[in-house]
């Protein structure tokens, strides 16, 4: 990737109808990999919950590891446009604890935007936070943090009544100054529907294909991720079984004293030292 890519060649690609290439990555390797790749954004997900810490879902995940990890990213991926996502807890409280757990991430992480989840229901922090001079990406559908209140991961929007409702939300998003829209499994049709009527890009994550873009878990994508696949993921690679069976050959090699071989992987003593270190010892 030749240069930094920008909240305005992301507005450019839409208007030429370019597809945005998003992924999560939560580490400074991942985000190498992926900057190498041609991924034009990448989202410090709170999905490193699950991912990286074993958390049953995002909602324990702190601003302090969000920040950890998008530093990493940013490091890893200095072209890429980097958002931090905005864990459970960090902008529910008040539009000033919004706009300062936002601040952290460009003061401290270097990110370029930070996504929160949420339509009408969290319209004033989205007004704060871009009065404030940072990018926000908004998160409507099926929302992690708020799972509870949906019933569990569940598809939203499959009924005339909910999809109405999944519109008004993108639209709330985009009238409270959003700059792009991430679309979290909703039927394609309301899909297509929000990114014909909104002016800013809209990106699906198990949405369907008709918006500006994707987004996927790095974790789903390279197969690392172990306890579920959603229905939208498609595997690219299983690492898992790959690391998996690496790690079988090297036990094996370990019991039966097969590694280290002492003539490729052992460090040995110039020559005519050995000699001298046994008689140093017999004394």
């Amino acid at each position: 990737m030749a240069k930094k890519i920008s909240i305005f060649d992301l507005v450019q690609m839409k208007a030429k109808g370019e597809k945005i290439a998003w992924l999560t990555s939560y580490d400074y390797p991942t985000a190498q990999f992926a900057q190498k790749a041609g991924m034009e954004m990448l989202l410090v997900g709170d999905s490193l919950g699950m991912c990286v810490y074993g958390y049953n879902g995002t909602v324990p995940v702190t601003m302090d590891q969000c920040i950890c990890h998008s530093e990493a990213v940013r490091r890893g991926a200095p072209n890429c446009f980097v958002v931090g996502d905005m864990p459970f807890a960090s902008y529910q409280i008040s539009d000033e604890d919004a706009v300062m757990n936002a601040a952290r991430f460009l003061k401290e992480a270097d990110v370029d935007a930070i996504k929160l989840e949420g339509g009408v229901r969290i319209t004033s922090r989205i007004k704060a936070i871009t009065e404030a001079g940072i990018n926000v990406i908004g998160h409507i559908g099926l929302t992690p943090q708020s799972s509870g209140q949906l019933g569990g991961h569940k598809a939203q929007g499959r009924t005339a009544e909910t999809a109405k409702l999944v519109v008004e939300d993108a639209l709330a998003v985009e009238e409270a100054g959003a700059q792009m829209l991430l679309v979290e499994a909703v039927p394609p049709e309301v899909t297509e529907y929000i990114w014909k009527t909104l002016d800013i890009p809209v990106l699906s994550i198990g949405a369907g294909p008709h918006c500006d873009g994707q987004l996927l878990i790095v974790s789903d994508l390279i197969g690392q991720f172990q306890a579920f696949t959603p229905k939208f993921v498609k595997k690219y690679c299983n690492v898992a079984e790959v690391i998996t069976n690496a790690m079988q050959e090297y036990v094996k090699d370990v019991k039966a004293v097969k590694f280290p071989d002492q003539d490729k992987y052992c460090y040995h003593m110039v020559e005519g030292e050995e000699d001298k270190f046994k008689e140093l010892m017999k004394r």
